[in-house]
């Protein structure tokens, strides 16, 4: 009896270390939790790696919302409605002013034209035919017709003008960027003044003409060919070549003027009366001779402190 009492407490000393070693891996003595449980942690991390692999549609993309929302539909159409009406107002008010279509005449220009009508404004005395081409009451493309007016000349004889000014001033140590936009500003300003002295002489003379306020630009920009040449001269020469190329130049651009001003401001000199005709075929020609001598001027003017 005592024996197998004595057994039976044995074994229950002998589990009882086991069995407080399995509670105590969850529960504390005094019922307390003392290791925190991860696998509810486990299962939100697979949760939430499933719906990022779900894709957008899952997480619910911000961008979806906003595409499928009508609201935002209908002020991006009426965005870009009133851009159009925008752009058209644009055009319209410029067309108004500057036909982007006649722009587009003055441009169609290419390389043999360009190569020819540079011959012609250096060395136009052997030139004969100086009318300009029509067809179908419509002037020629200037590429088809080397007397035709462009403003291709004129636009990049001026930036190369700015750009060999820039380079006179800094052989000489004198260039700023504040003297360069001076400069060109300076040319652009004394270029809109003689066109709208030109006009406003026209318009005092009562001259019909066919001549344009581009036509008047195209012609008063060609100078900028001789201003190039007797600057470039010079600053690979000396002084006395700057002069010799300038004055070739500005004959060369007083004849141009010359025979090309004629045709335009003379045309309707033959259609009026004998004395009318006489008095404002004189004015015309005066007239001519004063556009043709301004360009000399001009030349000379925005090029003789450029060579030291």
């Amino acid at each position: 009896m005592d024996y197998t009492a004595a057994q039976s407490g044995f074994r229950q000393r002998k589990l009882q270390p086991n069995m407080r070693l399995r509670n105590t891996s969850a529960d504390s003595p005094d019922g307390s939790q003392l290791f925190e449980d991860t696998s509810g942690a486990a299962a939100a991390s697979q949760t939430g790696y499933s719906n990022q692999q779900a894709g957008p549609q899952a997480a619910g993309f911000p961008g979806q919302s906003i595409l499928s929302d009508p609201m935002s539909n209908l002020a991006m159409a009426y965005g870009s409605s009133l851009a159009s009406q925008g752009r058209e107002m644009v055009d319209k008010n410029l067309d108004r002013f500057i036909p982007i279509s006649k722009l587009k005449y003055y441009f169609a220009v290419d390389t043999v034209y360009v190569g020819k009508k540079l011959g012609l404004l250096v060395f136009p005395y052997m030139h004969e035919n100086w009318e300009v081409s029509y067809q179908q009451d419509t002037p020629v493309a200037p590429r088809f017709d080397v007397n035709a007016p462009d403003l291709y000349i004129p636009a990049m004889g001026f930036i190369t003008y700015v750009l060999v000014a820039g380079l006179a001033l800094g052989t000489q140590n004198r260039f700023s960027p504040e003297l360069l936009g001076v400069q060109a500003s300076s040319a652009l300003v004394w270029l809109i003044m003689e066109v709208l002295a030109v006009l406003l002489s026209l318009y005092l003379v009562t001259v019909n003409t066919d001549l344009t306020t581009i036509d008047l630009l195209a012609f008063s920009g060609y100078k900028y060919v001789g201003m190039i040449i007797g600057v470039v001269a010079g600053l690979m020469f000396g002084r006395s070549a700057y002069y010799l190329s300038l004055l070739w130049c500005c004959v060369a651009i007083f004849v141009f003027m010359i025979r090309t001003l004629r045709l335009k401001l003379l045309s309707e000199a033959a259609a009026e009366g004998r004395l009318v005709r006489g008095t404002r075929n004189q004015l015309r020609m005066y007239l001519t001779m004063s556009i043709a001598a301004a360009q000399p001027i001009f030349m000379y003017w925005l090029t003789y402190h450029l060579i030291r």
